[in-house]
């Protein structure tokens, strides 16, 4: 018997099909083995030994790996075919030796496939070759560097600016990226400029329209028009000329197709075309590379999805060829096959695009098989490796001059006619930000000498604009560009830096928050050789030669760990103090933005002499006055929109809404870490009440606040306990009290108006319902072990059920995208921990085994806070 190691489940169950008997095919369920986040796990002191654990939701699938390996004659390691696929075979083969469950004589095997369909398996099953230990070595360097960035600098940046989550190797040059495109908005300076255009005609009429070019000899730059009166001026001018043609220079221009895509070049037009996340982009392509019952059996639809290679093999070129000719015709056919290379210096192992396994099931033939979500990105995969090997479109391209008959003025005009669309008839890649293209219009015949009428002179203002703030698609295509990770980390940096609120996304667009902000610039300010992003790119580029076997993996860690340690030792010894003011003077033009011109904005508005300044506190940053605590005066660090002003909901300041009859006491309303609240008084523990979701802080009046402050609100007697019900609001929202029982009001109530009527109503509703009787949001899958996986949302969240067991999805998770394979997974886990770990707040439990022993005095990172260890770790 023969036992094949594979990732997933899913993938296990179609293999094995195409195996048969003699293969017995086993499911790792990802990685078996990571480092643990707890101190000495890496010790540099050490030569970099490194230990390893088997985490509490591997163990059950190390054991039967372990299991069905005594009584195999070859262990077959069919991980993922890349670095990441090759480190987690390692990692198997390793965990199985540690046990001792590994038979002495077993013949061990690693193979490859780049599509899971039959013939790719065998195929692969013929070609067997030895686990790369240059790639295992690159995997290796590149955990442990992020490993000892997250366990050594985080707890600095976590003493020095409290109220921080974490720092990662990659993720914090790409919180810079967008930290620096905020900066250059806010430092960007409008400039007046213009242009004028002619609308002309030619002797039979037809008009057209074309720009000033040359005025009184000279050729016009973008700003030699300053002004309207400038503009006017010259406008008076031109409309009482003649003109005609001077020259006329016509050609023709080829678009050539976009090779295959890759797996940056997918998420970037995934995200233009269907509006996906990075993220949802690499899970619905996993379920499309992972496989569908086609015809009675399973295949994969597409080719592996991590993939920086632009190559296809040779029978996939020839089957889009041939469905090409007989689809379009020959004329959309090019002489010759097209051959696409990778531009990357440092593009990974030599793997295919990512393409359909086989062309001829066109997407029309999946409607029945796939969901819309996953038939789109098919789609656009599938219309992608068709155009690739299409012919080029074909453009008639004309530029004119015209000139005025005493030579004081020239106008230039362009046009262009699609003459064969080729590839164009298929796929059109989109673009971020696109300009207006004058030349996609046609011109009007036109003939040397020509005379032209000028029906309009049209002087036009505009005004230069800031760059924009990075999209999804626009910010992986510039990770790429500064080769700063990698294409296949890019969907987990982008929700890691959303997730720390560094980031949030605004109308489709990154704005780097207030912590963010800070975290970015205290990196700068302290560690600008590990964010700057030549550093970052030229670390990746060792990698890559690790993993060619150019260099010891070993060496780039200590050369890389002896200046990083002395710059965090540099930084302890900072004061936090020393550390604020740096921030401080860096951030001075964010923090103080919004302040009115020709005031001093750090003078404190409530004492007069005391001075604003950056503090911290257990919920981050703030500003506050030096005159601390006889001056209690704080200010909310607030997000920014696209125009400078305070995001929506925000307040920067507090709000006075009035007095309080009662007391004479101001009632103000303020922001603070968990959102709008109103406050009573300025005592050292004022009366508060936070604002429900349901109440925008525009209608809150000194009344409705008042009535907030009053809360708990007694409503009346149930009728048939004849106990209190009382209605508040707390960490979830309002709800009410009865009988020792929550009951979460509706987004429908009102907590401050509820009645007694519609309060019995809600409990009763909410007696009948329970959980038990709740409705399934969607049934996920069959369980291998018999029985239905479903998804529900709960009071804390969206979660799945199997049996007794119910397990929370991760912050993370996708309700709509969520597969069987994940939820297997999290199942197995919450069962294994007696389901008191895993899910949305469970931490992973881990047996750690050491790979080299190391003396107690190692010399290892600093020790974080257990609360923050996971955070590091990531």
């Amino acid at each position: 018997m023969n036992l094949v190691i594979v990732e997933s489940p899913a993938k296990a169950k179609t293999i094995n099909k195409y195996l048969g008997k003699d293969y017995h095919v086993l499911a790792s369920f990802g990685h078996v083995r990571d480092l643990p986040a707890k101190d000495g796990s890496v010790l540099p002191d050490k030569d970099f030994s490194m230990t390893y654990a088997v985490d509490d939701d591997s163990k059950k699938h190390i054991s039967a790996i372990a299991k069905a390996v005594k009584g195999s004659d070859k262990l077959i390691l069919a991980t993922d075919p890349d670095r990441e696929g090759e480190a987690i075979s390692w990692h198997v083969l390793e965990a199985l030796r540690e046990s001792k469950s590994l038979p002495k004589n077993i013949e061990v095997e690693r193979v490859v496939f780049n599509e899971i369909t039959k013939s790719a398996i065998l195929d692969a099953m013929k070609h067997p070759r030895a686990i790369d230990m240059d790639l295992v070595n690159a995997q290796q360097a590149r955990r442990a560097l992020d490993y000892l960035v997250g366990f050594t600098l985080s707890p600095v940046l976590w003493r020095k600016l409290p109220g921080s989550k974490s720092a990662g190797r990659v993720q914090s040059v790409a919180l810079r990226l967008i930290c620096d495109r905020d900066e250059e908005i806010e430092k960007f300076i409008s400039q007046e400029y213009w242009d004028i255009k002619a609308q002309m005609a030619n002797t039979a009429g037809t008009a057209f329209r074309a720009k000033l070019s040359r005025w009184q000899g000279k050729k016009l730059e973008k700003f030699d028009i300053a002004n309207e009166a400038q503009a006017k001026e010259i406008t008076a001018a031109l409309q009482s000329k003649t003109y005609q043609v001077v020259s006329i220079d016509p050609k023709q221009s080829r678009r050539h197709p976009y090779p295959p895509f890759t797996t940056s070049t997918l998420q970037q037009d995934a995200s233009r075309k269907l509006g996906f996340s990075a993220k949802k982009t690499m899970q619905l392509a996993q379920k499309l590379y992972e496989g569908f019952d086609i015809g009675g059996e399973t295949t994969g639809l597409i080719t592996y999805m991590r993939t920086d290679g632009v190559t296809v093999s040779q029978d996939a070129i020839t089957a889009a060829r041939s469905l090409i000719s007989g689809k379009y015709g020959n004329n959309y056919m090019p002489a010759a096959p097209r051959i696409y290379k990778v531009k990357q210096k440092n593009a990974q192992e030599a793997h295919e695009a990512i393409r359909p396994t086989d062309v001829t099931r066109t997407p029309d033939k999946l409607e029945a098989v796939l969901d819309r979500d996953m038939l789109r990105l098919y789609e656009l995969i599938w219309k992608r490796m068709m155009a690739s090997q299409m012919e080029s479109a074909l453009f008639d391209q004309m530029a004119v001059d015209i000139e005025s008959s005493d030579k004081q003025a020239t106008f230039h005009a362009t046009g262009s006619v699609m003459r064969f669309d080729g590839f164009l008839t298929l796929y059109q890649e989109s673009k971020d930000d696109d300009e207006e293209d004058e030349e996609s219009k046609a011109l009007p015949p036109l003939t040397m000498g020509e005379s032209l009428a000028v029906k309009e002179v049209l002087p036009e203002q505009h005004f230069t604009e800031p760059p924009p703030r990075f999209t999804e698609a626009s910010l992986v295509k510039k990770l790429e560009e500064l080769s700063i990770g990698r294409p296949s980390t890019y969907a987990s940096i982008i929700s890691v830096l959303q997730e720390r609120s560094y980031v949030t996304l605004d109308k489709k667009r990154f704005i780097a928050e207030a912590r963010g902000r800070i975290v970015n610039a205290f990196l700068v300010s302290f560690f600008r050789r590990y964010v700057e992003f030549d550093f970052t790119a030229q670390l990746e580029d060792q990698l890559d030669d690790i993993s060619a076997g150019k260099i010891d993996w070993k060496a780039v860690l200590h050369d890389w760990w002896k200046h990083f340690i002395l710059t965090v030792d540099e930084t302890k010894k900072l004061t936090n103090p020393q550390v604020l003011e740096a921030v401080d003077a860096l951030l001075e033009p964010y923090i103080y933005r919004n302040f009115a011109k020709g005031t001093d904005p750090r003078a404190c508005p409530n004492c007069g002499n005391g001075r604003l300044g950056l503090k911290t506190g257990k919920f981050g940053a703030f500003l506050g006055c030096s005159n601390y605590p006889e001056c209690n005066y704080t200010k909310e660090l607030a997000g920014a929109n696209d125009d400078g002003a305070p995001a929506e909901g925000g307040t920067n300041e507090p709000v006075i809404l009035g007095t309080d009859p009662k007391t004479g006491m101001e009632v103000i309303m303020k922001k603070g870490p968990y959102g709008i609240y109103v406050q009573l008084g300025n005592e050292k523990k004022p009366k508060r009440a936070s604002l429900p979701k349901n109440i925008p802080p525009s209608e809150v009046t000194l009344e409705k606040a008042l009535s907030l402050l009053s809360l708990p609100r007694e409503i009346g007697t149930h009728p048939e306990t004849g106990k209190m019900i009382v209605a508040s609001t707390g960490r979830f929202g309002p709800y009410l009290l009865h009988d020792g029982k929550y009951t979460s009001l509706k987004a429908e109530d009102d907590l401050l108006t509820i009645g007694i009527n519609r309060a019995v109503t809600v409990i009763a509703e909410k007696k009948v319902s329970g959980n038990a009787g709740a409705t399934a949001l969607r049934v996920v899958g069959t369980h291998p072990d018999g029985g239905e996986i479903a998804l529900y949302s709960g009071r804390y969240g969206p979660y799945v059920k199997y049996g007794k067991i119910n397990a929370s999805l991760p912050r993370d998770a996708d309700v709509n995208t969520y597969t069987l394979e994940e939820a297997i997974e999290l199942i197995a886990g919450k069962s294994a921990s007696g389901g008191k770990s895993g899910g949305r707040f469970g931490k992973k439990k881990t047996a750690a085994k050491a790979s080299a022993k190391a003396p107690s005095k190692a010399k290892a990172p600093a020790k974080p806070s257990a609360k923050k260890k996971k955070a590091a770790a990531k």
